[in-house]
């Protein structure tokens, strides 16, 4: 049996069936090609519309093989609209110019179907674009999607979820910009959205870098699910019901506004963890001054309890 789909059968198709097949993947046609094809298609007979006596100038088969996009179909699909609705000229021939190629052909194709893997490259692209701070190449997988008609909520998340995983508090106000952004297309919607998304992705990809928070969630939930759960330390335990404190919750809390720069140091972490560490902030952008705060705070302290 041999079959073919437009969709990506890794999606589509059964993985039972998947797993006993061999599956090529066949690419867009090249611009010469396209062109070869409608031209063969108004002057074949037989497999054409070659009995029409139509003729296609050389900047409409231009056009139409430039704005088919590799996809064969859109450019059949534009030559038989313009052999079918346009008049026979004096010379009893049908001439199809660059102005009824671009009536038939309004809008370029573009291949990106929304549930298959067009849809998850070119995501994919925008979101690795942002994070590599490159705002030009985000910018137009951006202009992709929303050429294809991509749900504008579904960018928006996107643009949220770089700007913590991504840029996180080497820069916390792309966090602020891309929330923002993702409120902002609910109230105005399209066309004016893109410019807003637009605003969102540029910042990101332009902000300064740093994964340090989303390692340390990873880091922390792989802890969490690799080891034993140690109970919390009875000073940092709940006190606010009643005969808490004959359990010993609370005992020995230090209440960090009560000391020099609303800090001292006391054990957070359970018994069996004092020497862990989860989040590592990097030196760029505004973690370095996270890293600096941090430095500053344990120093001060621990000459503190020196002398």
């Amino acid at each position: 049996m041999i079959g073919a789909t437009t969709e990506n059968p890794y999606f589509e198709v059964n993985p039972a069936l998947i797993s006993r097949s061999i599956i090529f993947e066949l690419h867009n046609l090249e611009k010469e090609d396209i062109k070869e094809l409608i031209k063969r298609a108004v002057s074949d007979p037989v497999r054409g519309m070659g009995s029409y006596h139509a003729m296609l100038d050389d900047d409409a088969a231009e056009f139409l093989s430039d704005a088919a996009n590799g996809d064969a179909r859109a450019a059949l699909n534009g030559i038989e609209l313009a052999v079918l609705t346009t008049d026979r000229s004096d010379d009893g021939m049908i001439h199809i110019t660059l102005d009824t190629a671009q009536e038939c052909i309004q809008k370029r194709a573009v291949r990106y179907d929304k549930s298959g893997d067009n849809h998850y490259d070119t995501i994919s692209a925008f979101i690795k674009s942002m994070r590599g701070s490159d705002p030009d190449a985000a910018v137009y997988y951006l202009a992709r999607m929303l050429y294809a008609g991509e749900d504008i909520r579904f960018i928006a998340r996107r643009i949220m979820i770089c700007a913590s995983e991504d840029v996180g508090n080497a820069d916390p106000q792309a966090l602020v910009v891309a929330v923002a952004a993702s409120q902002a297309i609910e109230r105005i919607g399209m066309p004016e959205a893109q410019i807003i998304l637009s605003h969102a992705a540029t910042y990101v990809a332009c902000a300064p870098k740093s994964n340090a928070a989303y390692m340390a969630i990873s880091e922390a939930m792989n802890y969490v699910q690799n080891h034993k759960t140690p109970p919390v330390p009875s000073h940092l335990q709940d006190t606010h019901y009643k005969s808490a404190g004959k359990l010993g919750h609370g005992d020995g809390y230090k209440y960090a506004h009560d000391y020099k720069n609303h800090y001292v140091k006391q054990q957070y972490l359970p018994d069996t963890m004092e020497n862990e560490h989860f989040y590592r902030p990097s030196e760029n952008g505004y973690e370095r001054t996270i890293v600096q705060h941090l430095t500053r705070l344990h120093a001060e302290a621990e000459d503190k309890n020196n002398k």
